[in-house]
């Protein structure tokens, strides 16, 4: 059967796929019609931005788990599970580790403050405009660079399970993404996040009951993935080499995840519209609740895409040509007599995707407008004001749809996301963390701290791109072909990622091969570390406007309006 399965032909797109696929973008675009039409009335920045911070916890829960559980995790997670085992489950710790913190630490920090851009901060954390400047670029390269993997993911899956032109499939995304944000601010992109939500699940649960019971049950799948090693989690080796162990994931993970959650400004932004603190809270914790569901409908659908094909490996059989098209090979394979449904599964990646680059869109136009354009035209209308923020997601819009086109050359979208994440997030986590913790900091330290993370982050994560670890450390699980039929191969019986370059430098084994979950551990304990010890052979600062009023009004119970920033000539030079 497995052999009949792998020679038949998988068929693509009929008419009713292609409604399912339709009635999202619809739905999506109607939304931002819908508040467009809504908020006709309330023509301001504020409303636009941020929703007139009157929204209420529940879609904001929504819409941040459908932000940041994109495509990458509907198409990466389960071909990561699928190849590696299930140890990826133990990123729930990491989830709850980071919300705890983002909800008690830096929370508080933002919504007291009463800013609209999380970078705002930052003129209280490094008192120059050099160092603002550098932060909103940092802001800059990681919402693009990311944005560009979230809509080149599921674009490369349409391509896979419809024959789509790839690159059609990257600007229509774009353009929908694009047409309800500038349309209806950051209302309509919660509201569509929270509908996105509903239909990533709903896909997620559709393709779990379908596998499961084509594999002959859940106690079928279950063994299967113990025999295939599949379940072997805690792994507590603390080789920092090693790619995916109990370490890499929980402490790794989290810092990787802190820097998207803690000081990013899409999480930031949503939070501060909440109704208050409170409110904001709340939506915090029922989304770590969302995580875990997404989190878990993910790495059962690696499993039950395992049971299904441990005899017969399609990516190694070169029926596919990447191991992220293995979700939607899946999908298009076991719903073949099922029109409508596979339109469901893509509709379900697409969601996600939406969300993500429309949350992209909204953020970056934010801060662009609070720290650029406010700076320079102090006297805008609310009406001018509007137009430009609109005129600002189009352009951003523009430019994070053509950088899908860098990721298609990064590799595996689960490892490129994180990896860039780690890479840009570290460094500004841990240029917060000095800020908000740490006043002893001085400007000095700060500047220094932040390049210094930088450098070590990307050092690390380019080589790592230019030169993969090696299988000895990545480990990844066998896959069979026993039962396929292969052109010119009677037989290939297991596969292993690819092998590492006959030539490598000294670094390539060692520095090269860090785990790239630790890449956001490099870059905020480098930043941290380096900031503490410049400060401390510059003079330390203990002028208590060197760090956010909010955090030591909320510390040292002193009111915030005591804060305000002494005149240049009282202030030390090391402040």
């Amino acid at each position: 059967k497995n052999a009949e399965r792998s020679e038949k032909k998988i068929n693509k797109f009929v008419v009713w796929d292609y409604v399912v696929f339709a009635l999202l973008f619809l739905v999506c675009a109607s939304i931002g019609v819908f508040f467009a039409i809504k908020g006709r009335k309330k023509k301001t920045s504020k409303e636009f931005l941020v929703g007139g911070k009157q929204m209420s916890y529940g879609p904001i829960a929504f819409s941040l788990t459908s932000s940041f559980m994109s495509a990458v995790t509907v198409l990466g997670t389960p071909s990561e599970v699928y190849r590696y085992g299930a140890a990826f489950v133990l990123f729930f710790l990491s989830y709850t580790i980071v919300i705890i913190f983002t909800a008690e630490l830096f929370l508080p920090v933002f919504y007291q403050s009463g800013i609209t851009s999380t970078y705002e901060v930052s003129k209280y954390i490094i008192i120059t405009d050099n160092s603002h400047t550098l932060v909103f670029h940092e802001l800059f390269l990681l919402q693009i660079l990311y944005t560009g993997i979230v809509v080149y993911a599921p674009s490369l899956a349409l391509n896979q399970v419809t024959g789509f032109d790839l690159w059609g499939s990257v600007v229509a995304t774009g353009i929908v993404c694009t047409f309800y944000c500038t349309l209806g601010g950051l209302k309509a992109v919660v509201w569509t996040d929270a509908f996105q939500m509903v239909v990533m699940v709903a896909g997620f649960v559709t393709v779990l009951i379908r596998g499961t019971i084509l594999s002959g049950g859940s106690t079928k799948v279950w063994e299967d993935a113990y025999e295939g090693s599949r379940l072997s989690i805690f792994d507590f080796d603390v080789d920092p080499l090693r790619r995916h162990t109990f370490w890499t994931i929980v402490v790794g993970g989290a810092f990787t995840w802190l820097g998207l959650y803690g000081v990013n400004q899409s999480t930031i932004q949503r939070c501060i519209s909440c109704k208050s603190e409170k409110h904001a809270k709340i939506a915090l914790y029922l989304n770590l609740l969302g995580l875990w569901i997404v989190l878990v409908c993910a790495v059962f659908c690696g499993l039950v895409m395992y049971s299904h094909y441990k005899n017969c490996d399609p990516w190694t059989a070169g029926f596919i040509s990447a191991p992220d098209q293995l979700m939607p090979y899946f999908v298009m394979d076991i719903f073949s007599s099922m029109p409508g449904v596979p339109g469901l599964f893509v509709a379900c990646a697409f969601s996600g995707t939406l969300s993500t680059v429309a949350a992209s869109i909204n953020a970056l136009a934010t801060v662009t407008f609070e720290d650029l354009v406010k700076q320079c035209l102090p006297n805008l209308s609310e009406k001018k004001s509007t137009w430009i923020s609109k005129g600002l997601c189009i352009l951003y819009g523009a430019l994070c749809t053509s950088m899908a086109a860098a990721a298609s050359l990064m590799g595996g979208i689960v490892q490129a996301a994180l990896s860039i994440h780690g890479m840009c997030g570290g460094p500004m986590l841990g240029l917060f963390t000095l800020g908000i913790i740490f006043p002893c900091v001085n400007w000095k330290g700060a500047i220094v701290g932040l390049l210094t993370g930088i450098t070590l982050a990307f050092w690390a994560g380019i080589g790592s791109f230019i030169y993969p670890a090696p299988a000895t450390k990545t480990l990844p699980l066998e896959l069979s072909t026993l039962n396929c039929t292969v052109a010119n191969t009677t037989s290939l019986l297991t596969t292993v990622a690819p092998t590492a370059a006959a030539s490598r430098p000294l670094l390539a084994d060692t520095w090269y091969s860090l785990s790239y979950l630790y890449f956001s551990a490099i870059g905020c304990l480098g930043c941290a570390i380096a900031g503490l010890l410049i400060s401390f052979l510059t003079g330390w600062c203990f002028t208590k406007t060197n760090s956010h009023p909010a955090f030591y009004s909320r510390t040292f119970n002193f009111p915030i309006s005591s804060f305000q920033a002494l005149p240049e000539e009282k202030t030390s030079p090391q402040c």
